[in-house]
């Protein structure tokens, strides 16, 4: 009889101490027999208890490896990949806001660092699989659909949602830098055989999220209720999202992997869909019917290059994969919220403690 040796995982994660990457650094150590080097350098708010955590799930076993470098360093990524099978690049910049004030930093996080990868990965001669997360952003206003007004909701006259086939349209540094990387990406893989994907993700939300004004607001306008703090609204307020829950996002991961000799140089959109959308004032009601706490808000002007709309279109990843989202916009705040609740020694003697001395706004350059 043969028995067949398990597939043995040497996994590579940058950023693996922030929202997502902590998330599927947890996955992967507690479903797999996977060794796992997180590699990030913790300047994103709360990656300093993110790496905690999995060092205390981790425990003894030498399964988790932690380096505190940064993936600007070209030195750092190549001996974290000597001998890796599968990266997962969640390090970035991720802020509209800060790449306007800072384009330099966000070039030479989000280009300049997967760059770095990319020429590891190659030179290394493994041939590992490497997955990339780009954004929303790189379409812009996705071509300015005509939209029409239901109730608190922007609606689109012609529903659908965006699909791959949207033109690029960058509109920020932001956009520029992560819509140049996911293009570096896939044409490695055109260009030199490597086993990558991208996927181009909407809003995700989930626990461990230390979100802020500028990224995660969805974690941001629920802390910020519990806290009593108030919220800016940028336009009116009927801007509309489609949301994934983080669990549904490592579902994707896991379907990626799982079908890699077809996924292998391919780009999807990723994102909650058609029936997990949500505007600003609705979440704003969805809280208070949640928790009995009705966030303080007031309004500015909207912001330049902001979508009145983004809804994603899953049907390719869908149709590759046979993924798709569990959790809805309710289920997302509900375990946010319960992770908030499960783990108050965080936050603090008050929220809003907490959220001045853990969730100020940080670069993230992991």
């Amino acid at each position: 009889m043969l028995i067949m040796k398990p597939e043995f995982r040497s996994i590579v994660i940058f950023g693996g101490a922030g929202f997502i990457g902590s998330n599927w650094t947890e996955r992967l150590l507690n479903r797999t027999e996977a060794k796992v080097h997180v590699v990030d350098n913790l300047s994103r708010p709360g990656s300093r208890h993110n790496l905690e955590y999995l060092q205390k799930i981790a425990g003894p076993n030498g399964r988790l490896q932690i380096t505190i470098g940064d993936v600007r360093d070209a030195a750092t990524v190549s001996r974290a990949l000597r001998s890796a099978s599968e990266i997962y690049n969640f390090a970035a910049q991720v802020a509209v806001t800060t790449s306007l004030t800072d384009p330099r930093l966000d070039f030479e996080v989000n280009l300049g660092g997967t760059f770095n990868i990319l020429e590891a990965a190659r030179w290394h001669g493994r041939n590992p699989y490497l997955l990339f997360t780009s954004t929303n952003k790189v379409y812009g206003s996705c071509g300015d659909p005509d939209v029409r007004v239901e109730g608190n909701r922007y609606v689109p006259v012609a529903p659908g949602g965006t699909d791959e086939s949207q033109p690029l349209d960058f509109h920020s540094p932001y956009g520029c830098s992560k819509g140049g990387a996911d293009q570096y990406v896939r044409d490695y893989a055109r260009i030199y055989g490597l086993n990558s994907v991208v996927f181009r993700m909407s809003c995700i939300a989930g626990p461990r999220q230390f979100g802020t004004e500028d990224q995660g607001w969805v974690a941001h306008f629920l802390y910020s209720a519990l806290a009593g703090k108030p919220l800016t609204i940028y336009g009116d307020g009927r801007q509309v999202r489609d949301v994934l829950y983080v669990d549904d996002l490592l579902r994707a991961f896991e379907a990626a992997y799982r079908n890699r000799e077809k996924t292998a140089g391919q780009i999807f959109n990723i994102g909650g869909g058609q029936k997990n959308t949500v505007s600003l004032l609705e979440l704003i009601d969805r809280i208070e019917e949640l928790t009995g706490v009705r966030p303080c808000y007031n309004f500015d002007d909207q912001r330049a290059g902001d979508q009145l709309i983004y809804v994603t279109n899953h049907a390719k990843f869908s149709r590759f994969t046979r993924w798709r989202p569990e959790v809805g916009v309710d289920g997302v705040l509900k375990g946010i919220y319960k992770w908030y609740t499960n783990n108050r020694e965080l936050f603090a003697s008050s929220p809003a403690e907490h959220l001045n001395q853990v969730l100020t706004p940080a670069r993230r350059t992991a």
